[in-house]
């Protein structure tokens, strides 16, 4: 009895043991894969981290790249308006000196020379030269050091040389504006006989004024002179200063002349010059030479190689106002970039090839150039241009490309198919768009359209 009953303790003892142990057993092993799962679940989670830590520094290297460019596409801009300020403050100081305001001149030429610039040296020039009109000869003998101080390899040094000359010559002698100024036009009268005179005898004395100390109404006047010429002496020395052998100014105008004058041989000097140069400003008066003269081939060239997107930009301006429709498509089709596309389109505008712009405006599939087809369409004006304007909107889905043919409706004046468009549009934002540019038109339809709408 007492065997049996420590068999049973025994036994109940061995069971409880067994379960206790299979207990910790499954407990060991839930904790394990407990951890486990933990250690899953904070690989995973690193792992993400580390993607959105990832994420997060390529987004700001991007904004950090692209606040790079902004503020360099906005110092680009600052000296653009800059060098265009300076510009037109040394045309206004031209203007003043062919005037004879001596010293309103010196004083507009005295502000570019101070800012710098590729047009200081000339400034300090001409500011000197008006000095001494003033009969200020020690100022102007002051400026002509500063200038050959400052711009040791400046162009305007064999001009600055001769204008030193004649006002150590003139020491001592009182000079009035006034009859500087008469006698200037006692000159330009004598230049102007030239142009009859025999060759031989005519341009050594152009060369004199356009060497010489001269003011820049005689010099200028004197090369128009020598572009009527027709002998090979004249060209040649036409030839001579627009590759570069007088002052900035001079080579400027000696281009503009053998664009509108020179004949084949001229043409194709402007074309050496251009290959030549790093000067944009000239580059940018031989690209107009080009158009004055019929240079087609010469522009699309240009249009096609230029690495400058300014000058390449100017070019295919230039082939627009010159009608040249074929070149421009032949460039428009081999084109890439979008920003010269929609140049290109302007270009077509501007010749008014209506077909190429429809064609655009219907089947481009970039959204940003049929904007600028349609934009062109509302430049060119005309019924046509109107009803393809209205065929357009019919058919497009896109609202950006539709309120761009509201506002090309609205430019050529065209105030029907917009009020067409305002009763039909199911968009209250379209129509309200249309109904906006419908009430800034100054026509009896438009007029009589607002009343309805008021009367309502």
């Amino acid at each position: 009895m007492v065997r049996k009953w420590m068999v049973r303790i025994y036994s109940n003892c061995f069971l409880f043991l067994v379960t206790a142990m299979l207990a910790v057993s499954g407990l060991c092993g839930a904790a394990k894969a407990g951890a486990r799962e933990l250690a899953r679940s904070g690989a995973i989670g690193q792992e993400s981290s580390q993607r959105l830590s990832e994420q997060e520094r390529e987004e700001e290297r991007r904004q950090r790249e692209e606040e790079k460019r902004q503020r360099e596409e906005e110092k680009k801009q600052r000296e653009h308006e800059q060098l265009d300020r300076l510009n037109e403050l040394y045309e206004d100081a031209s203007e003043a000196m062919d005037e004879g305001k001596w010293a309103q001149a010196a004083e507009k030429f005295g502000r570019v020379a101070e800012a710098g610039g590729k047009r200081a040296d000339g400034a300090l020039y001409w500011k000197a030269y008006a000095q001494s009109k003033l009969a200020q000869r020690a100022q102007a003998l002051e400026t002509l050091q500063a200038l050959y101080k400052a711009y040791p390899q400046s162009r305007w040094l064999k001009d600055a040389k001769a204008l030193e000359v004649e006002v150590r010559q003139s020491a001592g002698q009182q000079v009035s504006p006034e009859s500087v100024k008469d006698d200037e036009e006692l000159k330009l009268l004598a230049i102007n006989s030239l142009m009859h005179r025999n060759c031989e005898e005519a341009v050594p004395i152009l060369e004199r004024f356009i060497n010489g100390a001269s003011s820049p109404k005689l010099k200028q006047r004197a090369l128009f002179v020598l572009a009527q010429s027709e002998c090979a002496r004249a060209r040649g020395v036409m030839t001579q200063i627009a590759r570069g052998g007088s002052n900035p100014d001079l080579q400027r105008a000696a281009v503009r002349n053998l664009g509108l004058f020179g004949g084949a041989e001229s043409r194709q000097a402007l074309a050496e010059i251009y290959a030549s140069t790093n000067d944009p400003d000239l580059k940018k008066e031989i690209l107009h030479g080009f158009m004055v003269s019929g240079e087609k081939e010469r522009l699309l060239a240009a249009a096609k190689t230029e690495s400058s997107p300014e000058l390449r930009s100017d070019a295919i301006h230039w082939l627009g106002t010159m009608g040249a429709e074929e070149e421009l498509w032949q460039l428009y089709t081999a084109e890439s970039s979008v920003e010269v596309k929609k140049i290109i389109l302007h270009a077509l505008a501007i010749g008014d090839k209506v077909d190429r712009l429809i064609e655009v405006a219907k089947t481009d599939a970039n959204v940003e150039i049929r904007k600028q087809a349609i934009h062109g369409l509302g430049v060119t004006g005309g019924k046509r241009t109107g009803e393809a304007l209205a065929s357009i909107y019919a058919g497009e889905k896109d609202r950006e490309v539709r309120k761009q043919v509201l506002h090309a409706l609205f430019i050529q004046d065209n105030a029907k198919p917009l009020i067409d468009i305002a009763r039909r549009e199911t968009d209250p934002g379209l129509k309200k768009q249309a109904i906006h540019w419908i009430s800034l038109m100054d026509s009896k339809e438009a007029t009589e359209f607002m009343m309805e709408i008021l009367n309502k």
